[in-house]
């Protein structure tokens, strides 16, 4: 089985870890993943988007036009990537940072108040996690504990201190899910 998920947001909210983090943790599990980060060159503010493509079998072409997942951020990115999703395909989407509903019908939609879970958690930058959290639960990516795994065993030393907020906000997205 093969999936393909597009993050997008703004530079600072995190899109090109939460992919990275994704693919740390299909790798860590034995699958084939490819992941290409793409972003303007703003530091902060600007778009910045990463493709992961996770997979059981070997990987034929990274390139996604019309992903099965997209985990839009803000508004900007539901806008350009609401089109693009499969028929069928899961929309997850952070209406912390979204005004309007999402359009079509034939695709699973998720709505997370992922701003808001993230500060109450206490950090509001693991919004991302959050989201991460929700699409797990959804859609059973990968095992169960996955992305815990991977984020204790591959975040740098520096940043150690992150860890466990992150798997609070992964826990509360994957929470929040369950309790719709």
């Amino acid at each position: 089985m093969q999936t393909d998920v597009i993050i997008s947001g703004f530079g600072g909210q995190g899109t090109l870890y939460a992919g990275q983090l994704l693919s740390y943790a299909a790798m860590d599990e034995g699958k084939h993943v490819t992941w290409i980060p793409s972003y303007g060159p703003e530091m902060r503010g600007g778009t910045a988007n990463c493709t992961v493509v996770v997979s059981d079998e070997e990987i034929g072409s990274p390139t996604v036009l019309y992903p099965k997942v997209v985990l839009a951020m803000n508004l900007p990115s539901l806008d350009k990537y609401e089109p693009l999703v499969k028929t069928g395909g899961w929309l997850i989407v952070n209406e912390s940072m979204v005004n309007r509903e999402v359009t079509r019908k034939d695709v699973h939609v998720v709505m997370v108040p992922a701003n808001k879970i993230a500060q109450e958690i206490g950090n509001e930058k693991s919004a991302n996690m959050v989201m991460l959290g929700a699409m797990m639960a959804n859609l059973r990516i990968l095992p169960e504990g996955a992305l815990e795994r991977a984020l204790e065993a591959h975040t740098a030393e520096r940043l150690k201190r992150f860890v466990q907020v992150n798997i609070k906000a992964l826990a509360a997205g994957y929470q929040y899910k369950l309790a719709q």
